[in-house]
């Protein structure tokens, strides 16, 4: 392939692309910084600048083809490296709106990247409003009891127990939550110390009667093996 000579116009056109690129990515990048997400400000214009400069370069190469071919693997790349910033606490998955603003931001720098600098002002208008206007209705949601009836719940038996008797805490988990038929997902170990160790029984998703769980946990503390149970429900994942 013979070497592209320098073109003026076309730098200029490069030096919009990726600026737009660039204050748009620092814009969604402020709010995250200002929330204290693990990918902040630089993050947010790396991604989009960068998404902006392969989009531009394939452009430059091989014209639309070659940009719709390079937008196509920024949009899986992207995904890759939202994954990393995912982390799974126990049952609670961590970071999955950071990892779709990274992906979104791509979006805007492939839309810079592309010349469509209006529309990438737009995503960037909506990536904010998604991230800012919805969090009240967001809070205010999480704020309403939960309800087994109207959304799908996970409930969990938990037993605390000595190190020594996890086996027989685990078997009496078994016995007596099948004895009831609620079947169980799996059972694991939240926390384990020197004196004391913590098992959750995860419930198949299903409505169950509190009035049974109750039972359930009574039942078990009464056990040599069991020093206290309790039962909790929070939503699906």
């Amino acid at each position: 392939m013979q070497p592209l000579i320098f073109n003026g116009p076309s730098f200029i056109n490069a030096l919009v692309c990726l600026g737009t690129a660039f204050v748009l990515g620092g814009l969604i990048g402020v709010e995250r910084q200002y929330r204290q997400r693990n990918a902040g400000l630089r993050t947010m214009v790396l991604v989009a600048v960068g998404a902006a400069a392969f989009v531009h370069l394939g452009g430059r190469l091989t014209g639309p083809d070659g940009q719709t071919r390079i937008i196509a693997y920024v949009v899986s790349g992207i995904g890759f490296l939202g994954a990393g910033v995912i982390m799974k606490e126990g049952l609670q998955v961590r970071g999955l709106n950071t990892a779709a603003t990274l992906w979104s931001s791509a979006a805007v720098g492939a839309c810079a990247g592309a010349g469509l600098l209006a529309e990438s002002a737009a995503v960037a208008v909506f990536i904010l409003a998604g991230n800012t206007l919805l969090r009240p209705l967001v809070n205010y949601m999480n704020r309403q009891p939960l309800s087994a009836s109207e959304t799908e719940a996970l409930y969990q038996v938990h037993v605390i127990c000595a190190p020594a008797d996890i086996s027989a805490a685990r078997d009496l988990l078994y016995e007596e939550l099948e004895r009831h038929h609620y079947p169980i997902r799996d059972i694991q170990t939240l926390s384990e110390g020197e004196d004391l160790v913590e098992l959750a029984a995860a419930l198949v998703p299903t409505t169950a009667n509190a009035e049974d769980l109750d039972a359930i946990t009574a039942h078990l503390s009464h056990h040599g093996v069991v020093s206290s149970a309790t039962w909790t429900v929070s939503t699906t994942l």
